[in-house]
């Protein structure tokens, strides 16, 4: 109709201009006057306006009732369900509606109808069968007859109403701890302890309240909490401001107390919802504690803070239970497999290398997987010198070989890691039956195995620090030679940055024990000397470092240069040394041709959580990622873009804590 309409004025409006031309041409022959032919093209402008908007009110009220198509029962129906139809032309041009939309005032005739609502233009791509979409107040679900140019709406308000009402009320469990609640009241006078409890703990209580949240303590240091979808959402929304506040005051008092929440949600299955806020909590412990951890049914796990470094929490008694359950495992085996990360450092050999001495204590045959997934240069260079002594007192095997060992009975023992993707025993892992965790990274949220035991501790420097604490709740039979204490001092020293951070009381309780079983600490500072090539490609990335704002260094290396990631993480380290530089980023291809970003800072910024929206990890002050296929580009674009969400959550959080 809209074509036949447009045609009709085009030619109305030739037919005057062809009407005007001949007057022109009248008046020049005949010499007449002008009075006449302005008479006429006056009135045949009003007869052709008059013509025209007949015209349109004629094409606006041809709109035919549904009495009219289908007699009134057939539109009775149609009322009583809510339910309108529209059609449209070949140019998406409304051309009838029916009575629903009459009654409620409702008239788009003759109108566009993508301009109308832009939402149904899924429907004519066929990317989605129906959609919903608002019209006054009132909600309409709006599918499309096939090969015909209607479209029917129902109204779900009522529909959409009760979903809304039964999402907002659906149970969500959550749990708050006091992150060294217990330490810090341990040997603190009444007094102090009041004022702890006045200014930290009431404060979380209180603001449950305010919520609207169902609070019950289950220890001094513990809370459960109940409530629902749409509260939940209210204190998402202001980014769980308890958090922020518990980590403010207690550093104005001077204390290490933080808090840690966290929620599922997503089924109304109550021992699901225990289980899983179960898990989370200690998901969330592992990883340092200060921050907020969120699952809803089917969805990844989401973490929200993680403002501080992770403190040391680990007690003597917990050492020596980790430790008898070790001795358990490796007891009921019939051999053990130890694998560390890919690329392995000095921390990963050390450890793996201790915790084989404590197997072979107890009579269990024993191999280190090192043959496959790279070993670092330096450590590479420490292993050929001792090789021939290193030999006689440990198995080293490649993966193939550790294939053929496992057994249903064969315990396998990860080092340093705690994600099998990461893992030069992927394969092994994969098919373990038992499976033990020892590792000193934040947790990730899917371990993607089911270990036995998991021993992940954040606030530990290194994980020859964990291994080394086991030594004497063990066997005194275990015997570390000065080859081995050497090492695993070296790879203290590079996992603390020469013991400048990421250290407590436990680490250098656990570096003068390596000290005492012969560690030399002048051979360990020659391990870890630079070669020339070291040297010269650590001067070379620096030469491609941009700053940027809040501190921050992105060195993103040329294609055509490519650098171990030991060699990245010396030079990130080495460019944190700048002045006013909070964080670095090294971007570079490796030289087994993966694409990797190794990120240190000082302690201001998290450049774990960085990494993780990545999908890498690591520590609060030291992370990194690797990937397959990519580019230095487009790691550089998409790490700019994730540093300004990051900076921007933390602008929000800031300024929502002044608000």
């Amino acid at each position: 109709m809209n074509k036949k309409f447009s045609r009709f004025k085009m030619m109305l409006a030739v037919a005057v201009l062809i009407e005007i031309l001949l007057l022109i041409v009248l008046r020049i022959l005949f010499q007449t006057g002008l009075l006449l032919p302005m008479i006429l093209v006056v009135v045949n402008a009003v007869m052709i306006y008059y013509v025209l908007y007949q015209y349109q009110e004629d094409t606006t009220n041809r709109a035919y009732k549904i009495s009219d198509l289908l007699g009134t029962e057939a539109a009775a129906a149609f009322l009583a369900g809510e339910i309108g139809i529209l059609t449209y032309d070949d140019d998406y041009v409304i051309t009838w509606m029916s009575e629903l939309f009459n009654e409620r005032g409702i008239n788009r005739i003759s109108k566009k109808l993508l301009l109308w609502l832009p939402e149904v233009n899924d429907l004519f791509q066929g990317e989605r069968e129906k959609v919903n979409v608002k019209i006054d107040d009132r909600w309409y679900e709006i599918t499309r007859k096939d090969e015909a140019q209607i479209l029917f709406f129902v109204d779900v308000t009522t529909s959409m109403e009760l979903r809304k009402a039964c999402d907002e009320n659906q149970v969500v469990v959550g749990m708050i701890h006091l992150d060294n609640y217990n330490e810090t009241t341990q040997y603190a006078d009444e007094q102090e302890t009041s004022q702890i409890n006045t200014r930290v703990r009431q404060p979380i209580v209180d603001w449950c309240k305010e919520n609207g949240i169902l609070m019950k303590r289950m220890r001094s240091d513990r809370f459960f909490i109940v409530l629902n979808e749409a509260i939940f959402e209210k204190i998402a929304a202001n980014r769980f401001s308890i958090v922020r506040d518990t980590r403010r005051t207690s550093a104005d008092m001077d204390i290490s107390i933080t808090l840690s929440m966290v929620f599922a949600r997503g089924t109304n299955e109550f021992a699901e919802l225990d289980e899983m806020v179960n898990s989370l909590m200690e998901l969330a412990q592992t990883r340092g504690g200060d921050q907020v951890v969120i699952k809803k049914k089917g969805e990844d796990v989401k973490f929200y803070g993680g403002g501080s470094e992770a403190q040391e929490k680990r007690s003597r008694v917990r050492v020596r239970i980790m430790a008898n359950t070790l001795r358990e495992l490796i007891l009921k085996s019939s051999n053990v497999i130890i694998c560390g990360h890919r690329e392995a450092d000095f921390d990963c050999i050390g450890s793996a290398m201790c915790m084989s001495r404590i197997v072979q204590a107890y009579n269990r045959q024993c191999c280190i997987i090192s043959k496959t997934g790279g070993i670092e240069a330096k450590l590479n260079a420490a292993l050929k010198e001792n090789d021939e002594h290193l030999k006689e007192r440990h198995r080293f095997v490649t993966e193939s070989e550790a294939l053929n060992q496992l057994r249903d009975e064969t315990l396998v023992i990860m080092v340093d890691h705690h994600k099998p993707q990461t893992s030069n025993g992927t394969f092994v892992l994969e098919k373990a039956k038992k499976v033990a965790i020892f590792d000193h990274h934040r947790r990730s949220a899917d371990l993607s195995v089911d270990p036995i035991l998991i021993y992940i501790e954040a606030g530990a420097s290194s994980s020859c620090e964990l291994v080394a604490e086991f030594v004497p709740y063990l066997s005194s039979h275990i015997e570390i030679d000065d080859v081995e204490a050497t090492i695993m001092y070296a790879g203290m020293l590079i996992d603390t940055q020469r013991f400048k951070t990421r250290t407590g009381v436990r680490t250098f309780d656990a570096a003068s024990m390596i000290r005492k079983w012969g560690a030399d600490p002048i051979l360990a500072d020659q391990y870890l000397k630079d070669d020339y090539y070291t040297f010269d490609m650590k001067n070379t990335i620096t030469k491609y470092c941009e700053r940027r704002e809040n501190g921050v260094i992105i060195a993103a290396v040329a294609e055509s240069e490519s650098a171990s990631r030991a060699v990245m993480s010396m030079a990130a380290d080495q460019i944190l040394n700048v002045q006013d530089v909070e964080a670095v980023f090294v971007i570079a291809r490796t030289i087994g041709g993966q694409y990797a970003i190794s990120s240190r800072s000082t302690g201001n910024i998290n450049v774990q959580a960085i990494m993780e929206r990545m999908n890498g990890g690591g520590h609060f002050t030291a992370a990194a990622l690797q990937r397959e296929h990519s580019s230095v580009q487009e790691l550089r674009s998409e790490l700019i873009k994730t540093l300004d969400e990051y900076f921007k959550e933390v602008k929000e959080n800031e300024s929502h804590h002044v608000g």
